[in-house]
């Protein structure tokens, strides 16, 4: 299964070029499907079409050939899977003596849509009718904090309500007074449903065949947040396969004129542009003129999925995780170890550690990851840590306290 999800700053053509993709991989024959997960949905407007939350066929009259497509409602499906496990926890707070209130505030779940959303994407990638799934995510930030969610939310979970305390029948029933069990029951079998969708959302976004394709338009701004973007993801781990650079000015050449010296003005203000990008990153970079009609259609978008991709593979481009290695050894006090993460850091970077119990918490440019240690970290302190362009290198030494044990 290959999942592809285009995202980029808002207004870059992103989802433009996520349909063209589709479109591409149709006209090839491949079976593909193209979702929308962005709240302000533009895909049906790309492909000239009428869409809903469940897809639909649409054909592709030059190739003889038909991609599907659909837009995610989150509304939808708030109103159905999440309703039915908050009121359990609601019935739970209320028994443990939370009023009313308090007890609705504390089942309101931060980014739940987002998470709704996503779990629909692997609802529909798992169902088989499709080889490959493009997912037209919304802007850089959303699509930050989508792909942060499975991770961060099942920390959350297992801190609040621990496995192993889970699979105790009745405990919480017990301390809410209650000598009826169903009430646990009911409420031990949702979280572990949810436990486990969190862990195939997780496992479906680290597989080799999933990668994000980052869309900007050539200029200083969008591509400083395309680096930063860069680095967020490579935080969290999450593959990033390509570079569309959106909307180049064409070459004049040896035209003559205002417009020619405007045009050409640009277009190197554009490549200067391009070239720091490419200074600072090895991800591949892809061109897209800027064209003088909008592509919408699907005679447009094939127009512009084989000016994009040529010759080549669309969905070829796989990238190798950003890693986290462990280095060193040793039995002795004296001994170092160094965790090696892998971040494409740019040189503005804000970047600061802490140290939480069995945990390194990183933060990179205000977004915050927690790293589970490795069992031999976790009997050792942080004495140093120094980032570089290719990322962080921090130091342990053993804790006398903890390494004998």
């Amino acid at each position: 299964m290959r999942i592809l999800l285009f995202t980029g700053k808002g207004g870059v053509g992103k989802t433009t070029l996520a349909a063209a993709t589709a479109a591409r991989v149709a006209g090839q024959g491949g079976k593909v499907l193209a979702v929308s997960t962005d709240p302000a949905h533009s895909l049906a407007d790309a492909l000239g079409e009428e869409l809903g939350p469940r897809p639909r066929e649409v054909r592709l009259a030059e190739t003889g050939t038909a991609l599907h497509a659909a837009e995610v409602h989150t509304r939808e499906l708030l109103d159905g899977s999440w309703s039915e496990l908050r009121e359990h926890l609601r019935t739970l707070l209320h028994g443990a003596g939370v009023d009313e209130v308090t007890s609705e505030e504390l089942t309101v779940l931060p980014g739940v849509e987002d998470l709704l959303a996503l779990a629909e994407v692997h609802r529909l990638a798992g169902s088989g009718l499709w080889d490959t799934v493009i997912v037209d995510c919304g802007p850089t930030a959303e699509t930050l904090r989508l792909l942060a969610l499975p991770e961060s939310l099942s920390g959350y979970l297992e801190r609040l309500f621990p496995a192993h305390r889970r699979a105790v029948r009745g405990l919480l029933a017990g301390v809410a007074g209650s000598d009826r069990l169903e009430r646990w029951d009911a409420v031990a079998d949702g979280l572990g449903r949810l436990a486990e969708r969190l862990s195939a959302l997780r496992e479906m976004l680290a597989a080799e065949g999933t990668s994000v394709r980052l869309v900007l338009t050539p200029e200083s701004v969008v591509a400083a947040e395309t680096r930063r973007t860069l680095t967020a993801l490579a935080l969290q781990q999450i593959r990033v396969d390509g570079l569309i650079a959106n909307r180049m000015v064409p070459d004049p050449g040896a035209g003559r004129g205002a417009a020619a010296t405007w045009m050409r003005t640009r277009r190197r203000e554009q490549e200067v542009v391009l070239d720091s990008l490419r200074a600072a990153t090895d991800v591949p970079l892809r061109r897209v003129p800027h064209r003088a009609a909008e592509p919408v259609g699907t005679t447009a978008l094939l127009e512009l999925g084989a000016e994009l991709y040529g010759e080549d593979d669309p969905l070829a481009g796989t990238a190798a995780a950003p890693a986290m290695r462990v280095g060193g050894g040793g039995r002795s006090l004296d001994s170092e170890y160094t965790l090696e993460v892998s971040l494409p850091l740019h040189p503005a970077a804000e970047i600061a550690l802490a140290r939480i119990g069995e945990e390194l918490a990183i933060t990179v440019d205000g977004r915050r990851r927690l790293v589970t240690l490795p069992a031999v970290l976790q009997r050792c302190v942080v004495t140093s840590a120094v980032a570089g362009d290719d990322g962080l290198t921090v130091r342990f030494r053993p804790d006398p306290e903890l390494w004998m044990r």
